[in-house]
């Protein structure tokens, strides 16, 4: 599975497709947002850090979502699978969030929206989506302006 992240502005979209981050572009131009690689551990483990304090003033949400690597062509879905995403303070380690994307031998969905923080004023938010698709990463980074 891969984590992405895609920063968004006022309008919903990427400024850039440099503002999609992912396995083969694992940090935003700003820095603010790091894709800092596969890991193994208990499970597959991907991790995007976000400095918070170092995002640009145009963006506005970070949009975090979870695909199958190759899932056409491997013929999977989510719907075998067990996921969840974690919104932690770096500062100390304690979680603020957690989704938990149970498996559901009936869904097709190969990639989908875990979540966004998103502006509240002068902090910032986390909020849960869960809005899946079976059409895969690609579908998800076309529909926010990335060019695929």
């Amino acid at each position: 599975m891969d984590a992405c992240a895609l920063l968004l502005n006022a309008e919903g979209m990427v400024a850039s497709d440099q503002d999609f981050v992912f396995f083969n572009n694992l940090q935003s131009p700003d820095g603010s947002v790091e894709h800092t690689g596969d890991r193994t551990g208990e499970g597959h483990i991907e991790e995007i850090t976000v400095n918070l304090v170092a995002i640009p003033a145009a963006v506005e949400r970070i949009v975090f979502t979870l695909s199958i690597y190759d899932a056409e062509t491997r013929l999977q879905s989510f719907g075998f699978l067990h996921s969840q995403i974690r919104v932690l303070n770096q500062a100390d380690g304690q979680e603020i969030a957690r989704y938990n994307l149970a498996a559901d031998p009936g869904a097709s969905n190969t990639a989908i929206v875990f979540g966004e923080l998103y502006r509240h004023g002068t902090t910032w938010d986390f909020q849960a989506i869960g809005k899946g698709t079976p059409l895969g990463l690609r579908s998800i980074a076309q529909s926010f302006g990335v060019n695929v």
